[in-house]
């Protein structure tokens, strides 16, 4: 059971009312013709949501990642895409809050908290998702820059954004690979970075989703995350929790938001001379559904918790974040039944959280990857 504080539960209060006032009202509109929420975005930068975890130190909210976890949660009740834009960012500034020089985090920080930088992480390539590893852009060290040359796929702020973490190799020859790769906070600006295309998804509209080229772009060797090479991946990888934790929390809301749309609609919707959610097969499915969904939020706060008191939690992590978007699918697809014929329509929202689940499967590791994640985990932690 989690105990809200009174700052938390007026935080809540304040993003559910932005969700209520401001986001649905416009959500599916924007959603359909893929437009950027320009809006939407300096609204969340008055809010503070661009600091959320940002130390408060540096110009940050520092919430705990339980409340941020519920603000996610809220947000994507509204419209999943505006955690996106978020999730991006604060993945980025975590990281360089833990790894970052002292340096680094005064120039960088405070202007991320503002949301004046927004940033992104430039990981997957074309041909290297969940293995990091293969990655083949390059960073080569002339005088006191980096020259980066590589292309980068599936990059949330990619256009948008102005700052965006770049995962390179320094040293290609590295065994294992892994040892070789570095991070690099590269700012827009200096020529050599193209934004070469807008990625078209199923779901997920709304946001920039970019393909990055470099092309001997210009890294200062002040960007090299921590100042020291090869501790690249160690970054990365320390920054995966926070990301499975966000994105869990969005299948929770977007679960939570196609739940609420089917039982509203069972109450309304009559066959047979009665409300439908007076039909046993309707009920059946409303349990199921409320069943998962909640079961998901308490293995989200199960990890966040953990996280909040300085433990490692890939395990609780990637259990939270298997279980609700495999959930989340699930009780997308429910809804749509409940709704019949209605729910394949734009008229309703459900189409949309429909197109939207598969994304939580897919990002911050694959549903498979969770797996292999929680298995090795186990094999330790139960170890003869």
């Amino acid at each position: 059971m989690i105990i809200l504080s009174e700052e938390q539960q007026q935080m809540l209060t304040t993003i559910r009312r932005f969700v209520e006032r401001e986001v649905k009202p416009v959500a599916s509109d924007m959603e359909h013709r893929d437009e950027y929420p320009h809006a939407l975005v300096e609204r969340m930068k008055e809010l503070g949501l661009f600091g959320a975890i940002i130390p408060a130190e540096y110009g940050g909210m520092g919430l705990s990642f339980t409340t941020y976890a519920m603000i996610i949660e809220e947000i994507c009740r509204g419209w999943m895409s505006l955690t996106g834009i978020l999730n991006s960012h604060l993945l980025f500034a975590y990281i360089l809050a833990q790894h970052g020089t002292e340096e680094q985090k005064q120039r960088l920080l405070p202007a991320m908290a503002k949301g004046e930088k927004r940033g992104g992480l430039a990981l997957t390539e074309p041909h290297a998702g969940s293995d990091v590893q293969r990655i083949r852009t390059t960073a080569k060290k002339r005088g006191d820059v980096y020259l980066l040359n590589g292309t980068k796929m599936f990059i949330t702020n990619g256009r948008h954004g102005n700052i965006v973490a770049v995962a390179a190799k320094t040293d290609p020859t590295a065994e294992p690979p892994y040892k070789g790769i570095s991070l690099f906070a590269a700012e827009k600006g200096a020529p050599g970075l193209t934004v070469s295309r807008d990625i078209k998804k199923l779901g997920y509209k709304g946001l920039d989703t970019s393909e990055l080229a470099f092309e001997d772009f210009p890294a200062p060797a002040s960007s090299l995350i921590g100042g020291k090479e090869g501790e690249g991946f160690k970054q990365v990888m320390s920054g995966l929790e926070v990301g499975r934790i966000n994105v869990a929390a969005r299948a929770v809301g977007v679960a939570q938001a196609a739940f609420e749309e089917a039982i509203r609609y069972s109450q309304q919707r009559e066959t047979f001379g009665k409300p439908i959610c007076e039909h046993q097969a309707i009920q059946l499915k409303l349990a199921d559904m409320a069943t998962k969904i909640e079961a998901s939020r308490l293995l989200v706060y199960q990890a966040a918790v953990k996280k909040d008191r300085g433990e490692r939690c890939d395990l609780e992590a990637g259990m939270a974040k298997l279980f609700a978007s495999e959930s989340c699918q699930e009780v997308a697809l429910e809804a749509m039944r409940v709704l019949g014929g209605y729910g394949y329509t734009q008229e309703f929202h459900v189409e949309r959280f429909y197109r939207d689940a598969p994304l939580m499967t897919i990002g911050e590791g694959t549903s498979e990857i969770q797996k292999l994640v929680i298995a090795r985990n186990l094999l330790q932690k139960y170890k003869i």
